[in-house]
């Protein structure tokens, strides 16, 4: 049986949480950010569950846009100065609460993410005490 691991991420800047506990998706708190595209600015809820790509939005995003994405307690960008592998739109990152971070695209439809440790010992004991080592 496949075990689903419900992220918990923060801010990178402010350190705040961006759990929204009140938001589920999928039976689990989403993750709450302020989005901007080149038409208008709204907010997403990202769906926590690793490898899950749910979302829901207050505003209209077209299929392979570019979205900005922005901390909603600091307002500081969350863009990254890197691209995507796969489609070169900019890549946007979380850190995990667990320890390490989360890294994925900011354009609608592509699946790049990836989870990234630092102190790979630490981060990975922290992460398997948190989550568990799975099935």
């Amino acid at each position: 049986m496949k075990k689903y691991i419900s992220l918990g991420v923060n801010c990178p800047h402010c350190l705040e949480s961006l759990m929204d506990m009140n938001y589920l998706i999928h039976g689990y708190p989403s993750i709450k950010v302020d989005i901007e595209t080149a038409r208008a600015k709204g907010r997403i809820w990202l769906c926590s569950i690793y490898d899950c790509y749910d979302h829901e939005n207050d505003i209209e995003l077209r299929e392979v846009e570019e979205v900005k994405f922005y901390c909603p307690h600091c307002h500081q960008s969350l863009m990254l100065d890197k691209d995507c592998s796969l489609c070169k739109a900019k890549m946007v990152g979380f850190i995990i609460k667990a320890g390490g971070r989360i890294d994925f695209c900011s354009r609608k439809g592509c699946k790049n993410h990836y989870v990234i440790f630092e102190n790979l010992a630490d981060e990975i004991k922290n992460f398997y005490n948190e989550y568990g080592k799975g099935e």
